[in-house]
């Protein structure tokens, strides 16, 4: 079949893209940007009233007007976990069955899915650039300004760059996540390049941004490494995340996904395997929450075992996630050119 151009063209203008989108975002930052100076204040009140986390594990950042830019660091990265969330919960919203209830349209859903994604990747970075600015002006090494930019560039923006302590693991998780956020997310924008198929192979593993996400936060985040209520408001926030994945398991928006269709066994295993380990991870969430207890640190005891995961297991990781994504895009590319060649015929 062939299209007229100027259907052609007509629906070209009418597909959203990045430009309509960051017109969008720019209302979505806007308010992103009120929250982190929310945060930040809240973060500068708990370290000159002494009772900040952060300040009880490193006590030297007890001088709070010295280090601005290190509690700036960690405002843009709360907000940032918090746009990541909610990007995710409207993206999970969107590619699952549209509740009858709801009164707000895919298309709109999708829209701010869209610029808070955008946004998430804005907050990001601005959370890496403070940390950047941070162990400059620090000049710990005693480098001199050159020094001192190329030492904070590889420590905050190469992965593995960063040299010694828990830092070693939670940065490393950060950087991957922001350098997967940035194709996995603007792969949308290039659909028309890569076919629908490609890009929804690419689009489904953007799930494991907000996984390293919250990894990085909750295991490695300073201002909730002790236990009490803003780690477990944290861990709670994870339950509709959960809930709502295995909601978009169960009943997806594409027909072609529902449990039972047609498929290879490969396919049919891996639509009953991932709701059974979905209800899993909702159990270790349920119980992590009502306990209020979930392996992080006490005030005033000491722990001198080693770190349970190593920068080696997470480069494992990533290598067998980077083979999946890669898997994953050949087979929609031959999906593609089938689809294509019995068109044709």
């Amino acid at each position: 079949m062939v299209v007229p151009a100027r259907v052609a063209v007509d629906g070209a203008r009418r597909r959203p893209g990045l430009r309509a989108d960051l017109r969008t975002a720019a209302v979505d930052a806007a308010a992103a940007l009120v929250i982190t100076a929310l945060i930040f204040a809240w973060l500068y009140a708990r370290v000159r009233s002494g009772t900040s986390a952060t300040v009880a594990v490193m006590p030297f950042l007890a001088d709070a007007d010295t280090y601005l830019m290190y509690w700036l660091c960690q405002a843009f990265g709360w907000t940032a976990l918090l746009w990541a969330w909610l990007t995710t919960v409207l993206g999970l919203v969107r590619s699952g069955a549209r509740p009858r209830w709801t009164s707000v349209s895919p298309a709109g859903v999708e829209r701010w899915h869209r610029a808070t994604s955008l946004t998430t990747i804005g907050l990001m970075f601005a959370h890496a650039a403070w940390f950047f600015a941070e162990l400059v002006r620090v000049d710990e090494y005693g480098l001199g300004w050159p020094g001192r930019v190329g030492s904070a560039f590889v420590e905050v923006f190469v992965p593995g760059g960063y040299p010694s302590g828990t830092g070693r693991v939670a940065v490393l998780l950060g950087l991957l996540a922001f350098y997967l956020a940035i194709p996995l997310g603007l792969a949308y924008y290039l659909r028309a390049r890569t076919g629908a198929r490609t890009w929804r192979a690419l689009h489904r593993f953007v799930l494991v941004v907000y996984v390293l996400s919250a990894w990085h936060t909750l295991l490695y985040g300073t201002n909730v490494w002790f236990d009490g209520w803003p780690r477990t408001t944290l861990w709670l926030l994870q339950l509709p995340v959960a809930v709502l994945l295995l909601a978009r398991l169960l009943a997806p928006g594409r027909p072609g996904e529902r449990l039972g269709r047609a498929g290879s066994a490969l396919v049919a295993g891996r639509r009953v395997a991932a709701p059974v380990v979905v209800v899993a991870a909702i159990g270790v969430l349920v119980a992590v929450v009502v306990s209020g207890r979930d392996g992080g640190r006490t005030p005033g005891a000491h722990h001198g075992a080693p770190m349970s995961v190593q920068p080696w297991m997470v480069w494992t990781g990533t290598a067998v996630f980077v083979l999946a994504v890669v898997l994953a895009v050949v087979a929609a590319r031959r999906a593609e050119r089938a689809t294509r060649v019995r068109r044709a015929a």
